[in-house]
């Protein structure tokens, strides 16, 4: 074999150990899918040696990216946050002192799915999963997440239907919404992207200000009777539906999404024509001289 690579556990080989995707997953590095684009790299090592695809993680070995080692998560942590007005959705410590990892002191290492303005409130979810993070947050996987807003003046059809179309903001449109009228000036809005301030950009392009912004939920997952600084953990239920949810997501950008699955419909086209051939030919994909007949059953030229 060539370099330094060697011959690992793989897979129809050991009955124990974890596959490297699987491992580098776990523990939140990156998804499966993107852990086979690492793995090719050769950027990970399994006790000093570069790692293969289908390599398997026996107990005790140390993994390395880049350098540095990756451990499997023992436990996920999912936990459902009420952010207040004024805590910043950062994990960086030392610049921001008002970032939400200080205000809540969890005892284990997580970060925010997502963020929430400065000046927003309401539901924030955070985690040691990085696979989660990327297939929530990715705007083509269309997961919906709900705000309750309120304006500086009262509310017209006009507005409503503009912002439920598509709002020019930050060089792009905005994907279609769902948005309800709750109050002279406030409504309900459903997004299925998560646009720096898109809320507060949408209202400006209309000449509406936001005064208050909550986010009460995102996909399944409600902020419910929390209040504001305070978290829970996720239910099993909530658990179960969310893995359910995310198993068809990927955690791939958007563009990576499409050129992947333009190749996989070439990939399928080829694999049409080559067995069309081979049915109606011999190998070169020349036709038989001599075919049946299906009508009469007799060999004709």
């Amino acid at each position: 074999m060539a370099g330094n690579r060697k011959k690992f556990e793989v897979e129809g080989q050991a009955e124990h150990g974890v596959r490297i995707n699987k491992y580098l997953s776990d523990a939140g590095i990156c998804s499966r899918r993107e852990a086979d684009t690492v793995i090719a790299s050769g950027k990970v090592t399994i006790d000093g040696e570069v790692a293969e695809m289908g390599s398997r993680v026996m107990p005790g070995q140390k993994v390395l990216y880049q350098g540095k080692e990756v451990k499997k998560l023992e436990k996920q942590v999912l936990i459902a946050f009420y952010k207040p007005v004024g805590i910043v959705c950062t994990t960086d410590t030392k610049r921001e002192k008002d970032n939400v990892i200080d205000y809540i002191k969890y005892p284990e290492r997580i970060y925010p799915i997502g963020r929430l303005d400065k000046d927003s409130e309401g539901l924030l979810l955070l985690t040691n999963d990085g696979d989660i993070v990327n297939k929530i947050l990715r705007a083509g996987n269309d997961h919906e997440k709900e705000y309750l807003v309120t304006v500086n003046k009262p509310i017209t059809a006009e507005f409503l239907k503009g912002m439920a179309g598509g709002v020019p903001i930050l060089d792009t449109i905005t994907k279609p919404c769902v948005i309800e009228a709750t109050g002279k000036c406030s409504f309900k809005i459903i997004l299925t992207q998560g646009l720096n301030r898109q809320i507060r950009r949408m209202c400006e392009y209309f000449g509406y200000r936001v005064q208050t912004l909550k986010r009460v939920r995102i996909m399944h997952i409600q902020l419910g009777h929390l209040l504001p600084g305070t978290y829970r953990n996720l239910t099993d239920a909530e658990i179960k539906r969310l893995e359910i949810v995310l198993k068809n997501s990927t955690g791939l950008p958007v563009a990576e999404q499409k050129r992947l699955a333009q190749e996989e419909k070439k990939t399928a086209v080829k694999k049409k024509t080559a067995n069309f051939k081979t049915e109606s030919g011999d190998r070169n994909g020349k036709p038989d001289k001599k075919r049946p007949n299906h009508r009469t059953g007799r060999t004709v030229k």
